[in-house]
């Protein structure tokens, strides 16, 4: 295959290539042999730092009045005549100058005008990533919002009403409660944003006497838009509580950060 990757490189295509001067087909059959075959990578690399090497050696040597002076060669040349003229105008020179100038720029010119085509196509590729990166997401909320409701219409469901306490009296929430799948799911909808550094925490509480259980906290409040949790609860709960604590939570419940309370319906 090593004859044939030669072939390809010596066809000059991959100047073409450089150039953008390919049709969109082949830029793409151009780029799929780079990727298989390193040679073919490294030449039009080595294409386009001679473009560059090319343009920026060119034009710094230009002097300031240039093209005025090769104007003024031009002139020289059409007016010439062997007979009348004792000298032979260096116009060759200057227009093998004049013409590598002229090539570097246009070729430095296509070479930038594909560089930012390729940029626009990964873009557009990363944009993509994004959409579907968005669509998943978005999917993968609708299958949990789903899931959640069923969860909640589920006939083993116990709904308990926590209200405000003395704290914030304008708070509420409600608990989910399955006892068959050991679930509790915590709609906190009613809830104030947690200040910084804190997170609310849910008890499970027996009443008489009063003994608290942990059975989770309420992490990623602000990022969680419809405030549904979903909590363990093995407990022989008799009431639910949801308190204020310090971010990883406390061993038992600030009774003075208390934000809302409801007992289990018997």
């Amino acid at each position: 295959m090593s004859m044939e990757v030669d072939k390809y490189i010596a066809s000059g295509i991959l100047e073409l290539y450089v150039a953008g001067a390919l049709t969109p087909e082949q830029n793409l059959e151009v780029q799929h042999y780079a990727l298989q075959y390193p040679e073919i990578q490294k030449e039009i690399e080595a294409i386009e730092l001679a473009i560059l090497k090319l343009a920026a050696s060119a034009s710094p040597k230009m002097p300031e009045n240039g093209f005025d002076q090769i104007k003024s060669e031009l002139g020289n040349v059409i007016q010439f005549t062997p007979v009348e003229s004792k000298r032979k105008a260096p116009w060759g020179g200057y227009l093998g100058w004049a013409a590598s100038v002229a090539l570097a720029i246009g070729l430095f010119w296509l070479y930038s005008e594909n560089r930012n085509l390729k940029s626009e196509i990964e873009i557009s590729g990363q944009e993509k990533l994004k959409l579907e990166e968005t669509l998943s997401n978005t999917q993968e909320a609708i299958v949990r919002k789903e899931s959640l409701l069923e969860q909640l219409r589920d006939q083993n469901v116990t709904v308990i009403s926590l209200g405000g306490q003395t704290i914030s009296p304008s708070s509420y929430a409600k608990a989910y409660w399955n006892r068959e799948d050991n679930k509790v799911i915590i709609d906190a909808q009613g809830l104030p944003e947690p200040p910084a550094g804190f997170t609310y925490q849910v008890w499970s509480l027996k009443l008489d006497p009063l003994t608290p259980t942990s059975i989770g906290l309420l992490d990623d409040f602000s990022i969680e838009s419809d405030r549904l949790f979903v909590l363990e609860n093995s407990n022989d709960s008799e009431a639910f509580g949801i308190t204020l604590e310090p971010e990883g939570g406390s061993e038992l419940p600030t009774l003075e950060q208390l934000y809302t309370l409801g007992a289990v319906g018997r």
